[in-house]
């Protein structure tokens, strides 16, 4: 079972953190070992114009660079990612897509509408490379900028809806497609450093989301656990 990680600014994380990525590989390393594998053409953190930072500076530098693999890209969202899907996904002879992507195009690029053309069209991408691709997508979760902008809090909202409604449409059993569950209980305060991006609780309560979908929904791995 290979997995690919695609994602923002969440996703990718920057110099010196752990990632959502990181505590899903620690998760993977618990109810699959041996038996999955991380995939993707980039292993790195952000690192900003100027800064003197190393982008494999993970929190935890026992991190395999076999697990760092992903396909994440800071200010990247569903506009950059359905371009550059397939080749990542036939490289990489991925399996399994965990998708959390949206609120970079909904914030600077895209309405609603046409970021779930271009959710369409990635999954599209993602198929033409593997036609037995399984996927999770995660809707947009809370923000900072949605507490104070009533517009752009709709936008996010709407997005949501197309969203689920794209998975039921396209969902088949060759090529299964879950939406998963926006984190309960999600804070802003304590799940995230500045409003948006998640420090550590947030990176387990990202990783437990999709953990939890695939577990329920198709008995793969198991329950989500912190470690």
């Amino acid at each position: 079972m290979r997995f690919l990680f695609v994602g923002d600014s969440m996703t990718i994380g920057r110099a010196g953190d752990w990632t959502w990525r990181y505590r899903m590989w620690r998760h993977l390393e618990a109810v699959l070992p041996g038996g999955y594998a991380i995939v993707g053409p980039r292993d790195g953190l952000y690192v900003a114009e100027g800064e003197a930072a190393d982008p494999q500076a993970y929190a935890d530098p026992g991190f395999p660079a076999a697990a760092r693999r992903h396909l994440a890209g800071w200010g990247e969202g569903w506009l950059h990612m359905a371009p550059v899907v397939g080749d990542a996904v036939a490289a990489g002879r991925a399996d399994v897509l965990l998708v959390s992507l949206g609120l970079i195009d909904l914030g600077f690029y895209t309405n609603s509408e046409q970021t779930e053309e271009n959710v369409r069209a990635f999954l599209a991408a993602a198929r033409a490379a593997n036609p037995r691709v399984r996927v999770v997508l995660l809707p947009v979760i809370p923000n900072v900028r949605a507490s104070y902008d009533a517009a752009f809090a709709a936008e996010c909202a709407r997005f949501n809806e197309l969203l689920a409604k794209a998975v039921a449409d396209l969902d088949s059993p060759a090529s299964p497609l879950l939406l998963a569950t926006v984190p309960e209980a999600y804070d802003l305060r304590t799940d995230t450093y500045d409003g948006t991006h998640p420090g550590p609780s947030g990176e387990h309560r990202l990783a437990a989301a999709f953990a939890d979908a695939m577990h329920q929904a198709w008995g793969l791995g198991g329950p989500y656990r912190e470690r």
